[in-house]
């Protein structure tokens, strides 16, 4: 087939943009010789499962899925009772980007709380947990956090475990969005275990797709005691694959070896170099009005950019409003970013703020 689009073009606008790690292409390309059994009983799904267990210890349990936004909903299925509820920050992924999924698909109750820089505390748990017992309010059971941010911040383990314990403490269980959670592992340079299962999290959604993948997330048990019917969910909410060894060997190719850190470490890096590009172009004067709203510390960089800027610079990189009503923006850099990305993009940002 004749590629259809331009195979140089970059942007800025998601790291789901990218396409797929020649190493994972390679690996379904691998998995895809003869038959094996459909539904999960393929040496590639047993092999994910041990290749877990390397990183969150004996005993974790991995349920391959399509998308991040099913990987969601089905662990937190798994985590409530009907009557359940879960405390979760107002820009929390289950909140404002899954179209309403998990309470219309899931049928649970979101409980949110501003959080500037995308993060719980035990404090910010605390304005919703409270009226277990009440029939007349949804009952708070589950505090979701996620890892890194939407706002492209990080939890230090401490911070995580010290929301672990408060949740626990109020007889609740904590659940891990990790769409970037090899992000955040590069950020930190941790083992993903010493920031999940060692912290406390019982229940965590690894994402593939964002680091490299074709489709290829996991919902990743690590307290048995936290959830329930994941078998049957799975199927319920339409993420069981027919051909699971396709989506289980894109996991594999990811965390057998270090391709997952490798990965996100780049990502990591080009934010890091955008962010100081501008930086350095304030400090010359070379880029002018330009503002940063959160820290960088995984693989996206907000701004705040002057009237116009944003439109116009979008004519060659694609990149999406954050916040439009103040001119916020989010810039994210991917495996497959390149510095000569960053550096035609930072001097597009000159260009475009001093004719501004």
């Amino acid at each position: 087939m004749t590629p259809l689009h331009d195979t140089a073009l970059r942007g800025f606008a998601s790291d789901n943009y990218a396409g797929i790690h020649p190493e994972v292409l390679d690996a379904i390309a691998a998995a895809n010789g003869g038959h094996q059994i459909s539904y999960g009983e393929d040496v590639y799904t047993a092999r994910l499962q041990e290749v877990m267990a390397t990183h969150f210890g004996d005993g974790a349990l991995a349920f391959p899925v399509f998308n991040g936004t099913g990987a969601n909903v089905t662990a937190l299925q798994s985590m409530l009772p009907r009557w359940g509820a879960v405390i979760a920050a107002a820009t929390a992924h289950i909140n404002v980007d899954e179209q309403g999924a998990p309470e219309r698909v899931g049928g649970m109750k979101l409980l949110t709380v501003p959080a500037p820089d995308g993060k719980l505390t035990p404090e910010l748990i605390d304005r919703e947990a409270w009226g277990w017992g009440d029939e007349h309010r949804a009952q708070p059971l589950v505090v979701s956090v996620t890892q890194s941010t939407e706002l492209g911040t990080l939890y230090t383990p401490d911070e995580l475990r010290a929301i672990c314990d408060h949740a626990h403490g109020h007889g609740m269980h904590v659940h891990l969005d990790g769409a970037r959670l090899a992000n955040a592992a590069a950020s930190l340079d941790l083992p993903l275990r010493a920031f999940t299962r060692d912290v406390g999290v019982d229940v965590l959604s690894f994402g593939g797709t964002k680091n490299g993948a074709m489709g290829a997330e996991a919902i990743v048990v690590l307290n048995p005691e936290a959830s329930a019917g994941l078998v049957y969910l799975r199927k319920l909410n339409m993420q069981l694959a027919s051909k699971m060894r396709f989506v289980s060997a894109q996991l594999v190719a990811l965390l057998e070896g270090d391709l997952w850190l490798r990965n996100a470490r780049h990502a990591n890096a080009m934010a890091q170099r955008l962010r100081a590009g501008i930086e350095a172009g304030l400090a010359d004067g070379s880029i002018r009005g330009v503002g940063f709203t959160q820290a960088t510390q995984a693989n996206g960089v907000f701004a705040i950019l002057p009237d116009g800027v944003a439109d116009r610079l979008r004519e060659s990189f694609r990149f999406y409003d954050w916040d439009a009503a103040r001119n916020e923006v989010r810039w994210m850099c991917s495996f497959d970013t390149a510095e000569a990305d960053i550096d035609a993009f930072v001097a597009a940002i000159a260009r475009e703020t001093s004719a501004a």
